[in-house]
């Protein structure tokens, strides 16, 4: 009879065949649409019961770690730390991966009696049934078998919800409703853990105090990573921040006959405004879809991270450092920045930064210029207020309405105040030289494409050639007064 051994490798070698069938023979394109669907569901099971196959040979690996008859530790015989990482080696696949199959292997696990060799039964016995029968993956056993373990019960309360979200995958539960999946699972091992743990959520509140967490790496390759912890408090209301900040309210950027473009209060270009191109396309019917906001989610929300932290500094509500505002300290020489090449440093990072970044900074914060001798002695200082004050803030916004380039729809309380022409270059601080933008465009305006002017008083954007081949000129706002004002204009009568 074959062992073990053998038989997978028989497997491995059909289902070999079948996949290389699959991906060279052109069959799957002469079959509809359910015979696609039936083999979809019919890979998924044997995913599924090669993962079962997997987690109990892990789960193997696991006991010859904690019995005495195994004085040699595989992970001891094999160079690794831990289980984690011979699995990890072996499967080539990732920590987080390994990670799964590891709590999965302890959930199916059958220990051995240390006094009487008995065979124990495992902790979560419907669960590894329903892995033998391909019906739960490493997914779902790793997200239910996590939540229930944290739960506070006991043996006989963790069994029952063992059985019942078994019964759920399998889709002969309670509610008798189709199969439940890992998303589905994960929630219902949710509500089993508050209803099994008698301690109720004030002790659960206790343990995530103490873990919580936040930390700041060091940065590297011009990255710094960040990894975490947060209550869900915490958590929702920076989701909140997110969403408010990143709330999609169009498909696409606004198109240079859009309503948010005139000129005095009439609609730029000849066309009237209910002739205007469509969102998302450009006068020459090209898509706008890169020309809009090529950032991904992740971006955007790094990006909103961002203007919540600078609206905090300039909140006056933080506490002080050393008697004055936290500030973010940029330095770089008077050369570098007018000749638009060096490097800048930020306080408290070791690797440079680019001429970028100290252009934002001085464009929104104050500037303390200091003179120092070819010996490094201070000559001198002096302080240079380049804050657009309050009220200065308040009339840009009415004027501007949230963040100039289109597309663009962040509200100006999340909003930077650009110099069009740079302080260092002369520009004032002054509401003819001052417009609204958000972090990620005030960022990348050197490299974006987008261009600003100023004329008369009045911003005016240039865009790139995805957005507007004409490459022209245009006056922009999103002020709800002025665009009211605009169709006043071009209202008959």
């Amino acid at each position: 009879m074959d062992n073990l051994a053998d038989t997978l490798r028989q497997v491995e070698l059909t289902l070999g065949a079948v996949v290389g069938r699959a991906y060279r023979s052109g069959e799957l394109r002469g079959l509809d649409d359910g015979e696609v669907l039936s083999l979809v569901r019919g890979a998924s099971v044997i995913a599924r019961q090669a993962e079962a196959f997997l987690v109990g040979a892990v789960a193997e690996l696991e006991e010859r770690g904690e019995v005495a008859a195994y004085p040699e530790r595989p992970t001891t015989r094999y160079g690794c730390r831990s289980v984690k990482e011979l699995v990890q080696r072996t499967t080539l696949s990732s920590g987080r991966t390994a990670g799964d199959i590891v709590k999965a292997a302890r959930a199916v696990q059958q220990p051995v009696a240390v006094s009487t060799g008995e065979v124990l039964p495992a902790a979560y016995p419907a669960l590894r049934e329903a892995a033998a029968d391909g019906v739960v993956g490493v997914e779902a056993l790793a997200a239910v078998v996590g939540t229930l373990t944290a739960a506070q019960c006991d043996r006989g309360a963790r069994l029952v919800a063992d059985a019942e979200l078994a019964a759920s995958a399998r889709g002969v539960g309670v509610d008798g409703g189709p199969r439940a999946g890992a998303d589905d699972l994960r929630l219902q091992a949710q509500v089993w853990a508050a209803y099994l743990d008698q301690d109720g959520a004030e002790p659960r509140e206790s343990r995530a105090l103490r873990k919580r967490a936040f930390t700041i790496g060091v940065c590297r390759d011009g990255m710094v990573p960040c990894r975490g912890t947060l209550l869900p408090e915490v958590a929702a209301q920076m989701q909140r921040l997110f969403d408010s900040i990143l709330n999609p309210k169009t498909d696409g950027p606004d198109t240079p006959a859009g309503p948010r473009f005139f000129d005095g209060g009439e609609p730029s270009g000849d066309a009237a405004l209910e002739d205007a191109v469509p969102d998302g396309v450009a006068p020459d019917g090209a898509a706008l879809e890169d020309a809009g906001d090529p950032r991904s989610r992740v971006m955007r929300q790094h990006d909103a991270l961002a203007m919540v932290l600078t609206v905090a500094a300039r909140s006056g509500a933080v506490p002080s450092i050393g008697g004055a505002a936290p500030t973010l300290v940029v330095s770089v020489t008077a050369e570098d920045l007018v000749s638009g090449r060096g490097h800048a440093h930020l306080d408290g990072c070791d690797e440079p930064v680019s001429l970028a970044v100290a252009r934002q900074a001085a464009c929104t914060g104050g500037v303390e210029r200091v003179t120092s001798d070819k010996g490094g002695r201070i000559v001198g200082i002096e302080i240079i207020d380049r804050v657009f004050a309050a009220h200065q803030r308040r009339a840009i916004t009415l004027r501007d309405g949230g963040c100039l380039i289109p597309g663009c729809h962040v509200p100006p309380a999340w909003c930077e105040i650009h110099h069009v022409t740079e302080h260092s270059r002369g520009g004032p601080t002054h509401t003819d030289n001052g417009v609204l933008l958000c972090w990620w465009h005030h960022r990348t305006l050197d490299t974006n494409g987008w261009k600003i002017r100023m004329n008369n008083g009045i911003p005016e954007i240039r865009g790139p050639s995805a957005w507007d081949p004409e490459k022209q000129w245009r006056p922009v706002t999103t002020s709800p007064t002025r665009l009211s004002r605009a169709l006043r204009a071009r209202s008959p009568g």
